[in-house]
């Protein structure tokens, strides 16, 4: 591998104009796409053939399309020492309903006061009106949410508390906003510091912004095509602006070396492709592998988040082997630092912190080892109490907030988690009473609405509210009894759906499906980490270091999001089980990234030690050579995740947190100190790869075939191929 992308990095160079012409013109052409071809995201989270989403399908076909539009809850609250069914107070309702149904794109909203149907609570304080659009939420403009929210405002100084919550209100995922911004400042002044020079700072975000420029407009062309999760163009930004600055930056700095090491700018640039590009290749694999296994889960919108962002990786990869290596054949010399850059200047490697680091690593590896586990498993420790829903909270000081409050206040804790009972069948409309009847016979029934049939007598629709709130066990129990316990007849099927329906059917698709990724994810990666490290026990610390971050990780976020811990420093305003899709989707990424360093860490170790140096002395040189390098690629890939927390929606906040959180504890932590103690301690057994296994192939991530044979082929460097200095 590393011979072929040693020819396809000189090929890159030595064309490096037509090369970035192409490169242009798929930008273009992705841009155009976007702007031309793009249709709505959306917002929904269903699993075809479950009996929630089943259910919604037949609820649209019996009682029409307006069965399946947005809608929102707009609550009201009676003047102190007043009640809504007076008649000024009732006015006052009525006048606020009658601007909610001449709102644009509205199909009905009720009238709490109406007395033929009234929606007031015992003490008739508080009541809501229902607002049902005619299009799902995804189709709701921003102009329809603003005259909603005007309609509320404009209601309040009558007297009531008026405040609004629904589906209606959803935010929509959004790309190119000031979490990408804050990400790209950042690490341009990381990628400033750590090469000494603006050219290659500047040249190596260029190459990445275009490769994620690319990844995402692709995808929100394809969003005129099929239907994409909102949060999926956001999550590939997200990853593919921290992989495509990291890949570029471990290219470039073997290219700076190996014009430190006296190669002409052409060599040293296909040199660098050969050798950093080859495990760029490799990690590239492991992520792409992590993102596109989340579609064992068998749920179609995971799949689909999974297979975007894993094409926005493989497009990453390939801008970090061609256009990199083009742009460095523009940058020459210029990418070295301005006392670099004269031909024969003084080559500096002394990086003495990290020889200090390494040397204390593997001068106590029991000890740092040990305090690296205990630290991680400390943080660890919530991840016990972890729980997951797709039912989100909104913000405290939202009008959401507000008017859920107003809501269990004034009805209870159900009322913000309905059930809907589906009678299909011929028999519908007979059979309806008797399993209103039966469904108001089970535990925690706080009301059972009549059923509402539709107009051809096929359907019946009964509203049921939960004596408990949507998160709580008791609902999800309900869900299971009224399933188990409600028969079928010949006559008429019955379905139990809605939103909290939805939730608990999605979180147990992803219970089931967890084990079954984390098996296939991790043991695919792990052969091909043998194959990378010719090792069965360097991959096996890998993986045991991954279980440690994600643990640390999953603990670390649920005490934030969940217990509310330090929610000021991430400004969050809300708590609650963490979103159902947020582990599994942590879980992929992390993993993927955290085989990321453990690639260009330990083959730089692997590499010393194939050299002949002794196993400690293998680990310290490769250290030395590879840590300056992994500490900069996870300072940006912090930022970049980091970025999306402070403003980012409730979707996108806890998984940015997750992922900085998990590359700080995996790149400084596992990578940096519980990795080298391990090997440490393993010594000349870390390297070995058993005799029944040697039949493998080998991938050759760290070029030692470029040593032997480009040499013999090179024709472009009168300069002997030698290593790059190491240092002592």
């Amino acid at each position: 591998m590393a011979v072929l992308l040693y020819r396809l990095g000189l090929s890159s160079v030595r064309r490096r104009v037509l090369v970035a012409l192409v490169w242009l013109l798929v930008f273009v052409a992705t841009g155009v796409g976007a702007f031309t071809l793009s249709g709505a995201t959306v917002s929904t989270f269903r699993i075809p053939g479950q009996e929630s989403t089943t259910a919604l399908e037949l609820m649209g076909e019996r009682f029409g399309a307006a069965s399946s539009g947005a809608s929102a809850q707009v609550v009201v609250e009676a003047p102190p020492g007043r009640t809504l069914v007076e008649t000024e107070v009732a006015e006052d309702v009525s006048a606020v309903v009658g601007d909610l149904r001449a709102l644009p794109g509205v199909a009905a909203a009720t009238n709490p006061v109406d007395p033929s149907t009234p929606v007031v609570s015992a003490d008739r304080r508080i009541g809501y009106s229902t607002v049902s659009y005619l299009v799902p939420a995804p189709e709701i403009t921003e102009a329809q949410k603003d005259a909603l929210r005007a309609v509320v405002e404009k209601s309040r100084p009558d007297g009531l508390t008026v405040e609004v919550r629904g589906d209606v209100l959803q935010p929509t995922g959004q790309v190119g906003g000031p979490a990408e911004a804050i990400g790209v400042v950042i690490a341009m002044v990381v990628l400033a510091i750590t090469y000494g020079s603006l050219v290659s700072a500047g040249m190596n975000l260029l190459t990445a912004v275009v490769g994620v420029g690319i990844g995402a407009l692709g995808i929100v062309t394809l969003t005129g095509f099929m239907d994409l999760q909102a949060t999926t163009p956001v999550l590939a930004v997200m990853l593919g602006l921290a992989v495509g600055i990291d890949y570029a930056l471990f290219i470039v700095t073997r290219f700076r070396h190996e014009l430190l090491a006296g190669r002409p700018v052409e060599e040293a640039a296909a040199m660098a492709v050969g050798t950093a590009g080859s495990a760029v290749v490799t990690a590239g694999l492991t992520v792409v592998i992590a993102l596109a296994g989340l579609s064992v889960a068998g749920i179609p919108f995971l799949t689909e988040m999974g297979l975007a962002a894993a094409g926005t990786i493989v497009v990453a990869v390939l801008i970090a082997v061609t256009l990199v290596p083009a742009m460095l054949g523009f940058v020459g010399r210029r990418a070295l630092p301005r006392r670099s850059r004269e031909e024969g200047s003084p080559v500096h490697v002394d990086h003495g912190f990290y020889r200090r680091w390494a040397h204390g690593v593997t001068r106590h590896p029991w000890l740092t080892l040990v305090a690296a586990v205990v630290a991680l498993l400390v943080i660890a420790i919530p991840v016990l109490s972890l729980r997951t829903s797709l039912v989100q909270h909104p913000d405290r000081d939202s009008t959401q907030a507000r008017a859920e409050k107003l809501v269990e206040a004034g009805f209870g804790p159900g009322f913000s988690a309905p059930l809907l009972v589906l009678v299909d069948g011929p028999d519908a409309v007979t059979r309806a009473p008797v399993i209103r009847d039966e469904v108001a016979a089970q535990a925690d029934i706080a009301v059972v609405a009549e059923p509402r049939p539709n107009q051809a007598g096929t359907a019946a629709l009964i509203t049921v509210i939960p004596a408990s709130g949507p998160d709580s066990t008791e609902t999800n129990d309900l869900v299971h009894a009224l399933r188990d316990n409600i028969a079928d007849t010949p006559g008429a099927t019955v379905y139990v759906t809605g939103t909290t329906a939805i939730s608990i059917d999605i979180s147990h698709k992803l219970d089931q499906a967890l084990p079954l990724y984390l098996a296939l994810v991790v043991g695919l990666a792990f052969i091909l980490l043998i194959l990378v490290f010719r090792s069965i026990l360097v991959p096996v610390v890998g993986v045991l270091g991954f279980l440690l971050t994600i643990g640390a990780v999953l603990g670390a976020t649920t005490a934030v999001f969940q217990w509310g811990w330090l929610s000021a420093v991430v400004n969050s305003n809300s708590t609650g089980p963490l979103m159902s899709l947020s582990p599994i989707i942590i879980v992929g990424i992390l993993f993927g990234l955290a085989m990321d360093y453990q690639v260009f860490l330990v083959s730089r170790m692997h590499e010393a030690y194939a050299h002949g140096a002794e196993p400690r002395r293998a680990i310290t040189t490769g250290f030395g050579q590879s840590a300056p390098v992994v500490v900069a690629a996870a300072t940006i890939m912090f930022a970049v995740f980091a970025g999306f927390v402070p403003e980012g929606d409730a979707t996108i906040k806890p998984i940015g947190f997750a992922l900085a959180m998990g590359i700080l504890f995996d790149a400084i932590i596992v990578r940096m100190v519980a990795v080298p103690a391990a090997l440490t301690l393993l010594g000349h057994t870390a390297w070995a790869l058993p005799s029944w296994l040697r039949w493998l192939p080998e991938l050759d991530v760290e070029g030692a075939a470029l040593e032997r044979d480009i040499p013999a082929q090179a024709t472009t460097s009168p300069t002997p191929t030698a290593r790059h200095p190491q240092p002592h």
